[in-house]
């Protein structure tokens, strides 16, 4: 058996796989790869993983559902505890059930699939889920396992028992699933030892562990991944009470005081994300601390908010001027998203990641194979009148994701 200098840990791997692993992973990248988890209780946050550059790519706005870089301390945040999750209550009930069938019967948990937009608590709940297991959480994301090799050096420090948690699983490449799929299906890892005639594979077998995979994409995964799932969940947006729970929970973590009527303007704000509520109380919180002695009202709230240019539905000023230029310069459509972007003078994946979801959760934008429109909700809060064209353009038919034009 090798002895494998560059592994952290003793591993008894066959003298043929160090090559394969500190090749593509150990010497150069060990520590982007994983976070190791000691205690499941105290789950690192895997956007660690990811570089300065990646994050700087995401939409830096307050209403922004992809995590920003001023939202470091978002882990001392994160409940611990089934009790202290609020919301989700579907998901949290089944899943509850799953773990005391597979505690009861001294087994893994079934592969675990998460998705639903940024910041609705896919990383919190594999740390719940890891507690409740109580096994060790392994913290990972999909762009930082570039190679196979990446993948088998962080399967075969597997312990039993353990929890993978991937996000963003969806950036894993083809050459990276294929590795996967034997891993989750039947616990073993194939290599292949050499290259030419004389190469040769070998099948390692790989302790019982569970994978949690994250993605806010579940239709960019490939069928045969996402088939090899037991447990596959959607996360729904938040209600307003839900948000205000969560925020009520964050406000006596940051010792804040804070009542009813604050919570649930913030709560109402925030796109039911809450990532968005979480980082809209810290911002709301420093204008009470400067103009309230530390209490966060009613008056205080929607004064912050207001000086944030975030309206009562959530809206910011990105928002309105798109609805507006929409509704004024292109008398609500249909018009592309090139044009939008040029008009708003936004990057157009700013607009198709950041704007346009929540404007068409709300109602307020449509997706026609002529381009965007504005639906008749949305003329009644501009407070305009929609031309009579407008009305043909609402019964165009919605497009199918990716049609639309540029």
């Amino acid at each position: 058996m090798a002895d494998n200098r560059d592994i952290s840990g003793n591993y008894d791997l066959p003298d043929t796989l160090p090559e394969l692993i500190k090749s593509s992973y150990l010497a150069n990248n060990k520590s982007n790869v994983t976070n190791k988890v000691n205690s499941p209780a105290r789950p690192q946050d895997s956007m660690k993983n990811r570089t300065y550059n990646q994050m700087q790519t995401d939409e830096n706005t307050l209403i922004s559902r992809n995590k920003q870089l001023n939202d470091n301390d978002e882990n001392q945040l994160r409940p611990l505890a089934w009790k202290e999750y609020y919301g989700q209550s579907k998901v949290k009930e089944k899943l509850q059930i799953y773990i005391k069938a597979a505690k009861q019967r001294q087994e893994c948990l079934d592969h675990v699939l998460l998705y639903g937009p940024p910041g609705l608590g896919k990383t919190t709940l594999a740390g719940i889920i890891a507690k409740e297991m109580q096994a060790n959480l392994r913290i990972t994301s999909g762009p930082a396992i570039e190679k196979a090799g990446d993948l088998a050096a962080l399967l075969t420090s597997l312990k039993a028992g353990d929890i993978l948690f991937i996000d963003e699983i969806h950036r894993l490449s083809r050459q990276v699933e294929e590795v996967l799929y034997p891993a989750i299906e039947d616990f073993s890892l194939d290599v292949i030892i050499g290259k030419g005639p004389g190469a040769r594979s070998i099948r390692l077998d790989l302790p019982k562990f569970t994978l949690i995979g994250a993605t806010t994409r579940a239709g960019l995964l490939s069928a045969p991944l996402r088939d090899r799932f037991g447990v596959i969940e959607q996360l729904q947006l938040y209600q307003p009470e839900e948000l205000a729970e969560i925020i009520s929970r964050a406000a006596a973590i940051l010792h804040l005081n804070i009542d009813e009527e604050g919570k649930m303007n913030i709560a109402k704000r925030s796109r039911g994300t809450p990532r968005i509520a979480l980082r809209l109380l810290k911002r709301v919180r420093d204008f009470a601390q400067i103009m309230s002695d530390g209490l966060i009202s009613a008056e205080i709230s929607d004064y912050a908010l207001e000086k944030l240019e975030i309206d009562k539905l959530g809206l910011d000023k990105t928002d309105l001027r798109l609805l507006n230029i929409m509704a004024l310069n292109y008398a609500g459509g249909p018009v592309g998203l090139e044009t939008l972007a040029a008009a708003l003078n936004e990057d157009s994946s700013t607009i198709e990641d950041v704007n346009e979801p929540y404007l068409m959760q709300i109602g307020f934008l449509a997706k026609t194979m002529r381009g965007r429109v504005l639906t008749e909700p949305a003329w009644k809060y501009l407070g305009l009148s929609a031309p009579e064209k407008s009305k043909l353009n609402r019964q165009l038919p919605l497009e199918t994701a990716g049609d639309c034009d540029a």
